[in-house]
Protein backbone atom coordinates (compact mmCIF):
# COMPACT_ATOMS: atom_id res chain seq x y z
CA UNK A 1 0.00 0.00 0.00
CA UNK A 2 1.24 3.55 -0.68
CA UNK A 3 2.79 5.35 2.23
CA UNK A 4 1.71 8.84 3.23
CA UNK A 5 4.17 11.68 3.71
CA UNK A 6 3.65 13.59 7.00
CA UNK A 7 3.31 16.85 5.04
CA UNK A 8 0.87 15.41 2.47
CA UNK A 9 -2.17 16.62 4.35
CA UNK A 10 -0.92 20.20 4.21
CA UNK A 11 -0.94 20.28 0.39
CA UNK A 12 -3.83 22.18 -1.19
CA UNK A 13 -6.30 20.01 -3.10
CA UNK A 14 -5.88 22.22 -6.18
CA UNK A 15 -2.10 22.71 -5.98
CA UNK A 16 -0.21 22.78 -9.30
CA UNK A 17 1.21 19.40 -10.36
CA UNK A 18 4.53 18.51 -11.96
CA UNK A 19 4.26 15.49 -14.27
CA UNK A 20 7.52 13.94 -15.47
CA UNK A 21 7.34 11.53 -18.39
CA UNK A 22 4.70 11.59 -21.13
CA UNK A 23 4.26 7.89 -21.71
CA UNK A 24 0.78 6.34 -21.39
CA UNK A 25 0.62 6.74 -17.61
CA UNK A 26 2.06 10.26 -17.45
CA UNK A 27 -0.02 11.46 -20.39
CA UNK A 28 -3.23 10.01 -18.91
CA UNK A 29 -2.47 11.68 -15.59
CA UNK A 30 -1.70 15.05 -17.17
CA UNK A 31 -4.79 14.85 -19.37
CA UNK A 32 -7.10 14.14 -16.46
CA UNK A 33 -5.56 16.92 -14.37
CA UNK A 34 -6.10 19.33 -17.25
CA UNK A 35 -9.75 18.27 -17.48
CA UNK A 36 -10.02 19.06 -13.77
CA UNK A 37 -8.69 22.55 -14.57
CA UNK A 38 -5.51 21.99 -12.56
CA UNK A 39 -2.30 23.84 -13.32
CA UNK A 40 0.11 21.29 -14.79
CA UNK A 41 3.76 21.37 -15.86
CA UNK A 42 4.70 18.37 -17.99
CA UNK A 43 8.34 17.46 -18.57
CA UNK A 44 9.84 15.01 -21.05
CA UNK A 45 13.07 14.58 -22.97
CA UNK A 46 11.15 13.98 -26.22
CA UNK A 47 10.71 17.29 -28.05
CA UNK A 48 7.87 15.88 -30.13
CA UNK A 49 5.83 14.87 -27.09
CA UNK A 50 6.47 18.21 -25.43
CA UNK A 51 5.28 20.04 -28.55
CA UNK A 52 2.19 17.82 -28.71
CA UNK A 53 1.26 18.68 -25.12
CA UNK A 54 2.18 22.35 -25.21
CA UNK A 55 -1.38 23.35 -26.16
CA UNK A 56 -3.06 20.88 -23.79
CA UNK A 57 -1.65 21.80 -20.39
CA UNK A 58 -0.50 24.93 -18.61
CA UNK A 59 3.20 24.41 -19.35
CA UNK A 60 5.23 21.82 -21.26
CA UNK A 61 9.03 21.73 -21.07
CA UNK A 62 11.70 19.60 -22.71
CA UNK A 63 14.22 18.70 -20.01
CA UNK A 64 16.13 15.81 -18.51
CA UNK A 65 14.66 15.29 -15.03
CA UNK A 66 17.57 13.05 -14.04
CA UNK A 67 19.63 16.25 -13.99
CA UNK A 68 19.11 18.15 -10.74
CA UNK A 69 20.16 21.45 -12.29
CA UNK A 70 17.59 21.03 -15.05
CA UNK A 71 14.87 20.45 -12.46
CA UNK A 72 15.87 23.57 -10.58
CA UNK A 73 15.86 25.61 -13.78
CA UNK A 74 12.26 24.68 -14.53
CA UNK A 75 11.22 25.46 -10.95
CA UNK A 76 10.46 21.90 -9.84
CA UNK A 77 11.27 22.84 -6.25
CA UNK A 78 8.24 25.15 -6.20
CA UNK A 79 5.77 22.29 -6.66
CA UNK A 80 4.05 20.53 -3.79
CA UNK A 81 2.96 17.56 -5.92
CA UNK A 82 4.97 15.62 -8.50
CA UNK A 83 4.15 12.54 -10.56
CA UNK A 84 6.95 10.39 -11.98
CA UNK A 85 5.53 8.63 -15.02
CA UNK A 86 8.86 7.14 -16.07
CA UNK A 87 8.74 3.42 -15.34
CA UNK A 88 10.40 1.21 -17.93
CA UNK A 89 13.80 2.89 -17.43
CA UNK A 90 14.47 1.83 -13.84
CA UNK A 91 17.62 3.90 -13.40
CA UNK A 92 15.93 7.10 -14.63
CA UNK A 93 12.85 6.45 -12.52
CA UNK A 94 14.90 6.04 -9.34
CA UNK A 95 17.17 9.02 -10.06
CA UNK A 96 14.25 11.35 -10.88
CA UNK A 97 12.41 10.31 -7.74
CA UNK A 98 15.54 10.81 -5.63
CA UNK A 99 16.00 14.27 -7.14
CA UNK A 100 12.43 15.23 -6.25
CA UNK A 101 12.95 13.97 -2.70
CA UNK A 102 16.13 16.06 -2.42
CA UNK A 103 14.16 19.09 -3.63
CA UNK A 104 11.78 18.60 -0.71
CA UNK A 105 8.57 18.07 -2.71
CA UNK A 106 5.93 17.00 -0.15
CA UNK A 107 3.91 14.63 -2.36
CA UNK A 108 5.68 12.36 -4.83
CA UNK A 109 3.70 9.81 -6.84
CA UNK A 110 5.85 7.33 -8.78
CA UNK A 111 5.00 4.61 -11.28
CA UNK A 112 6.53 1.19 -10.66
CA UNK A 113 6.66 -1.75 -13.06
CA UNK A 114 7.47 -4.41 -10.48
CA UNK A 115 7.29 -5.04 -6.74
CA UNK A 116 11.08 -4.63 -6.36
CA UNK A 117 10.96 -1.37 -8.31
CA UNK A 118 8.21 -0.13 -6.01
CA UNK A 119 10.16 -1.08 -2.89
CA UNK A 120 13.15 0.94 -4.11
CA UNK A 121 10.97 3.96 -4.89
CA UNK A 122 9.38 3.81 -1.44
CA UNK A 123 12.72 3.49 0.30
CA UNK A 124 14.20 6.52 -1.40
CA UNK A 125 11.20 8.63 -0.44
CA UNK A 126 8.27 8.28 -2.88
CA UNK A 127 5.09 8.86 -0.86
CA UNK A 128 2.82 6.96 -3.22
CA UNK A 129 3.86 4.08 -5.49
CA UNK A 130 1.47 3.18 -8.31
CA UNK A 131 1.42 -0.12 -10.22
CA UNK A 132 -0.81 0.67 -13.22
CA UNK A 133 -0.16 -2.51 -15.20
CA UNK A 134 -0.57 -4.83 -12.22
CA UNK A 135 -3.69 -3.03 -10.98
CA UNK A 136 -5.24 -3.08 -14.46
CA UNK A 137 -4.52 -6.81 -14.72
CA UNK A 138 -6.04 -7.57 -11.32
CA UNK A 139 -9.11 -5.49 -12.13
CA UNK A 140 -9.56 -7.28 -15.47
CA UNK A 141 -9.32 -10.67 -13.76
CA UNK A 142 -12.32 -9.77 -11.62
CA UNK A 143 -14.33 -8.47 -14.59
CA UNK A 144 -13.91 -11.36 -17.02
CA UNK A 145 -16.75 -13.34 -15.40
CA UNK A 146 -19.15 -10.91 -17.08
CA UNK A 147 -21.42 -10.00 -14.17
CA UNK A 148 -19.10 -7.40 -12.65
CA UNK A 149 -19.01 -4.10 -14.55
CA UNK A 150 -16.38 -2.35 -12.44
CA UNK A 151 -14.14 -3.36 -9.57
CA UNK A 152 -12.26 -1.06 -7.18
CA UNK A 153 -10.06 -2.59 -4.50
CA UNK A 154 -9.26 -0.35 -1.54
CA UNK A 155 -7.26 -2.81 0.53
CA UNK A 156 -5.99 -6.37 0.24
CA UNK A 157 -9.40 -7.76 1.15
CA UNK A 158 -12.00 -5.02 0.61
CA UNK A 159 -13.56 -3.79 -2.61
CA UNK A 160 -16.51 -1.97 -4.12
CA UNK A 161 -18.13 -3.50 -7.18
CA UNK A 162 -20.59 -2.28 -9.80
CA UNK A 163 -22.46 -5.32 -11.07
CA UNK A 164 -25.59 -6.95 -12.44
CA UNK A 165 -27.41 -8.61 -9.52
CA UNK A 166 -27.72 -12.41 -9.54
CA UNK A 167 -31.21 -13.69 -10.39
CA UNK A 168 -31.62 -15.01 -6.84
CA UNK A 169 -31.92 -11.48 -5.41
CA UNK A 170 -33.91 -9.77 -8.14
CA UNK A 171 -37.45 -8.70 -7.35
CA UNK A 172 -36.77 -8.74 -3.60
CA UNK A 173 -36.21 -6.00 -1.08
CA UNK A 174 -32.75 -5.91 0.47
CA UNK A 175 -34.04 -6.76 3.95
CA UNK A 176 -35.16 -10.22 2.77
CA UNK A 177 -32.21 -11.12 0.53
CA UNK A 178 -29.16 -13.17 1.49
CA UNK A 179 -26.75 -10.43 0.43
CA UNK A 180 -25.87 -9.45 4.01
CA UNK A 181 -26.81 -12.58 5.98
CA UNK A 182 -25.13 -15.13 3.72
CA UNK A 183 -22.41 -13.11 2.04
CA UNK A 184 -21.73 -10.30 4.54
CA UNK A 185 -21.98 -7.67 1.81
CA UNK A 186 -23.56 -4.21 1.76
CA UNK A 187 -25.52 -2.82 -1.18
CA UNK A 188 -24.66 0.88 -1.40
CA UNK A 189 -26.70 1.96 -4.40
CA UNK A 190 -29.13 0.80 -7.06
CA UNK A 191 -29.56 2.09 -10.60
CA UNK A 192 -32.65 1.45 -12.70
CA UNK A 193 -32.17 1.87 -16.47
CA UNK A 194 -32.67 5.49 -17.49
CA UNK A 195 -32.38 6.75 -13.94
CA UNK A 196 -29.56 7.87 -11.66
CA UNK A 197 -28.06 5.76 -8.88
CA UNK A 198 -29.99 6.07 -5.60
CA UNK A 199 -28.77 5.11 -2.11
CA UNK A 200 -29.95 1.67 -1.06
CA UNK A 201 -32.20 1.12 1.97
CA UNK A 202 -33.53 -2.11 3.53
CA UNK A 203 -36.80 -1.46 1.66
CA UNK A 204 -35.12 -1.05 -1.74
CA UNK A 205 -36.20 -3.65 -4.30
CA UNK A 206 -33.70 -4.87 -6.88
CA UNK A 207 -35.30 -4.82 -10.32
CA UNK A 208 -34.70 -7.29 -13.13
CA UNK A 209 -32.58 -4.83 -15.14
CA UNK A 210 -31.02 -2.89 -12.27
CA UNK A 211 -27.32 -2.39 -11.64
CA UNK A 212 -26.09 -2.39 -8.05
CA UNK A 213 -23.05 -1.10 -6.15
CA UNK A 214 -21.90 -3.60 -3.52
CA UNK A 215 -19.07 -3.45 -0.97
CA UNK A 216 -17.38 -6.11 1.11
CA UNK A 217 -14.59 -8.66 1.27
CA UNK A 218 -13.18 -9.54 -2.14
CA UNK A 219 -13.75 -13.27 -1.76
CA UNK A 220 -17.36 -12.71 -0.68
CA UNK A 221 -17.97 -10.45 -3.66
CA UNK A 222 -16.63 -13.13 -5.98
CA UNK A 223 -18.92 -15.75 -4.39
CA UNK A 224 -21.90 -13.42 -4.69
CA UNK A 225 -21.14 -12.65 -8.35
CA UNK A 226 -21.08 -16.37 -9.07
CA UNK A 227 -24.54 -16.89 -7.54
CA UNK A 228 -27.15 -17.98 -10.07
Amino acid sequence: MPSTHPLAGAVSHDAPVLVIGLGRFGAATAGQLERQHREVLVVDTDAGLVQKWSDRVTHAVQADATDMDALRQIGAQDFAIAVVGVGSDLESSVLITANLVDLGIPQIWAKAVSRSHGVILSRIGANHVVYPEREAGERTAHLVSGRMLDFIQFDDDFAVVKMFPPAAVRGKDLATTVIRTRFGLTVLGIKTPGQAFVPATPESVIGEEDVIIVSGATADLERFAALE
